[in-house]
């Protein structure tokens, strides 16, 4: 029922959206958002279900979109594939690129996790945080993807949905956003969940009480990795020119950490408030100020909810109904005392 009803929720999200708003920018900022909630949600797998602090999401991001700069060269530049084969590859519709972003990426999350998963705590951090140094290294050195030069990805001239071609990207991240929300509530209330949980809280008990924490630990990996590579790939066509620096822009990072901090890591909602709230504030900053505040607005915000409220907006509401909920009940109890 909740995959009939989040389905429901997206396909009337996308036709009120495209029926209430004809100003191309709402769709540009709104997809923003959107990355942003996948990526929090993806960040969240490993890093707040199963407590392995992940400083690597710029690199899954752009694996993601460097796959799709791949192919979309197989298409337009086909001299490689006619030499080695003698054919060219026809066009390869988005769809195809983001499931192949999402490969591809979850592929070097599970060798990554192979690697570094023994590793814990800080040491896994800073694991992580080399990794996205390592991948930007061979990506400014692969000339066939632009380099450090960076490259240029032609938009088709026709959304296949009808309307622009902005509003098409905003359609499949709304659908990625459903995907990936989906699965981690379904995570949440899986006995995969709660092996997570488990290495979350103790792993070496987790393991001594026959919990396969190596085996869960790499799905977590596998499925973080692949949904930050499927939020990333349909980057080259919204940006339409890729380079090193936005497709490892710092704020990816930062952002996927700090909007569950914000929204709370215990519950699939928290992801979804840390996301809009804060993609909103960015977005509505970069329009009235500067995007250079971005960064700064996140951190701030990000201090105040480790300080003030460590388990997010989710987490205050949540204690909130349960001091009510003391209070009534001790209301009732002097009451029947009396």
């Amino acid at each position: 029922m909740f995959w009939l009803l989040a389905a429901a929720v997206g396909i009337g999200l996308v036709v009120l959206t495209r029926l209430w708003f004809t100003n191309e920018y709402f769709f540009f900022a709104a997809y923003v958002v959107l990355q942003y909630v996948v990526l929090a949600t993806a960040w969240n797998i490993l890093g707040g279900y199963t407590g392995y602090i992940n400083f690597g999401t710029g690199a899954f991001f752009a694996i993601g979109a460097y796959s799709t700069v791949v192919l979309h060269n197989l298409h337009a530049k086909p001299a490689l594939l006619q030499d080695w084969f003698g054919v060219a590859l026809p066009a390869v519709p988005l769809p195809i690129m983001i499931l192949v972003g999402g490969v591809v990426a979850g592929l070097v999350g599970l060798g990554t996790g192979y690697l570094t998963l023994r590793l814990r705590g800080v040491f896994f951090a800073i694991a992580t945080l080399a990794l996205a140094v390592v991948v930007q290294t061979l990506i400014v050195n692969w000339d066939y993807v632009g380099g450090s030069r960076g490259t240029y990805v032609i938009r088709p001239a026709q959304a296949p949905l009808g309307g622009g071609y902005i509003q098409y990207l905003y359609t499949l991240m709304v659908a990625l956003s459903v995907i990936s929300v989906g699965i981690a509530r379904t995570i949440e209330r899986s006995r995969l969940g709660l092996g997570f949980a488990a290495i979350r809280d103790d792993e070496q008990a987790a393991e001594a009480g026959g919990v396969p924490t190596l085996r869960l630990k790499l799905i977590a990996t596998t499925l973080s990795g692949g949904l930050m590579g499927m939020a990333g790939a349909p980057l080259p066509y919204y940006v339409t020119y890729v380079e090193p620096s936005s497709a490892f822009n710092l704020s990816y990072a930062v952002n996927s950490v700090a909007m569950p901090v914000v929204g709370g890591m215990t519950s699939w909602v928290g992801r979804i408030i840390g996301a809009v709230l804060l993609g909103t504030i960015q977005q509505l900053a970069t329009v009235t100020i500067s995007s250079a505040l971005n960064l700064l607005i996140v951190g701030l915000l990000l201090i105040f909810f480790v300080v003030i409220a460590p388990n997010g907006i989710v987490g205050l509401v949540t204690a909130r109904r349960h001091r009510r909920r003391t209070a009534a009940e001790i209301a009732a109890a002097q009451e029947r005392a009396a």
